[in-house]
């Protein structure tokens, strides 16, 4: 393999890539490499750790074809160190030389053979999202999935169409997340890592109208660009979340986001003892919401805020729940609807119709 390619492209596709070989925690020492080869006159970028596996393609001047697999880390941190320009790479067995000008190193590789191959998807689902629609659902999504892999399937988002729309939910248990993606005829039902998605917001370009995703009953594939995420699919049934969503509400408030977030804020620095709890009073009498929290060693406050009230009624949740809901809802104004201390409270608004988020209170 003999090529030239420019240091500003190998960056920045390295930046991609690499990450997921360098934060690789499986024993196999070839998953800290990033596999380079050659591709149809361009020069590929390839890493994985079995559950996820992102590739890039850029722009090269290919003199010989090749390839082998060289440390991520080591790849990604000296090339982001050379300055702009081109880059010489040239191999010789598994040595990989690059050379600039005013630099010259070699770095050690691994036959490319010894590298798992990427997975196909050939046949399955086929569906084109924009990719603002498909960036933004994410977003508002994903931070609600588990991190406790004790329970795998809370650790996955659902792809789930229902009444001819995609929807897109997460939750740990303790907080839910719903947003309306898009209207299609197709039945889908993928329930997707909510890391490998997070690793797609990263890598998703700014530069490209729509992304392609194919799927089938093992796992998915993201098309954006010159950039493809695969990841296996979560193989569990997850839980019937609509149910735990309630349609009627005997307490009501409407008001300024804004608002609602600061007297939130404000009552969370008070709250740190209590692990995050607050009291949120909704008074239809005053028309306001007041949030309280106390810290024995600290002191306590109540913060209160303007609002168009339906019922009286006072709950307790997790301030930091409550304020990640706020700042995934992005509008001017949140209805918080509840029906009494041990039902799960509900976040919505006439903005964002296909936007739902809901979280379980406390016992207080």
């Amino acid at each position: 393999m003999k090529l030239q390619v420019t240091q500003e492209n190998l960056n920045k596709a390295l930046n991609n890539v690499a990450r997921i070989a360098m934060v690789n925690k499986n024993a196999l020492p070839i998953l800290n490499n990033v596999l380079i080869r050659t591709v149809d006159n361009r020069l590929s970028l390839s890493a994985t750790n079995l559950e996820i596996a992102i590739t890039e393609k850029i722009g090269s001047k290919v003199q010989t074809e090749g390839a082998i697999t060289v440390p991520a880390r080591l790849m990604q941190e000296y090339v982001s160190s050379l300055p702009s320009g081109i880059l010489e790479l040239e191999l010789d067995e598994h040595k990989l030389h690059i050379s600039t000008e005013q630099y010259k190193s070699t770095i050690n590789g691994v036959f490319a053979d010894e590298f798992p191959l990427v997975p196909e998807i050939t046949k399955g689902l086929q569906l084109k999202i924009p990719l603002k629609d498909l960036k933004k659902s994410l977003q508002q999504v994903v931070f609600a999935a588990s991190s406790d892999e004790t329970r795998p399937v809370l650790t996955g988002v659902l792809l789930n169409t229902q009444d001819g729309s995609l929807f897109v939910a997460a939750t740990d248990s303790y907080r839910l997340a719903e947003k309306k993606l898009l209207k299609t005829a197709q039945d889908i039902s993928l329930l997707i890592p909510a890391s490998a998605l997070q690793e797609l917001l990263r890598v998703l370009p700014e530069n490209t109208e729509s992304v392609e995703m194919h799927a089938d009953n093992q796992q998915v594939l993201f098309k954006v660009g010159d950039i493809e995420l695969v990841t296996r699919l979560i193989d569990a049934t997850y839980p019937d979340y609509k149910k735990l969503i309630p349609t009627k509400f005997s307490t009501t408030a409407t008001l300024a986001r804004d608002e609602f977030t600061t007297i939130t804020k404000v009552a969370s620095l008070f709250a740190r003892e209590s692990a995050g709890s607050i009291t949120i009073k909704v008074d239809e009498g005053a028309k306001n919401v007041s949030i309280t929290s106390i810290a024995s060693q600290l002191g306590e406050n109540t913060s209160s805020a303007d609002a168009d009230v339906s019922g009286t009624g006072e709950v307790t949740l997790n301030s930091r729940y409550l304020l990640d809901a706020l700042s995934a809802l992005g509008t001017k104004e949140v209805s918080f609807s509840f029906n009494g201390k041990l039902e799960p409270c509900v976040l919505t608004s006439k903005e964002a119709p296909g936007q739902t988020y809901l979280v379980m209170p406390l016992k207080s």
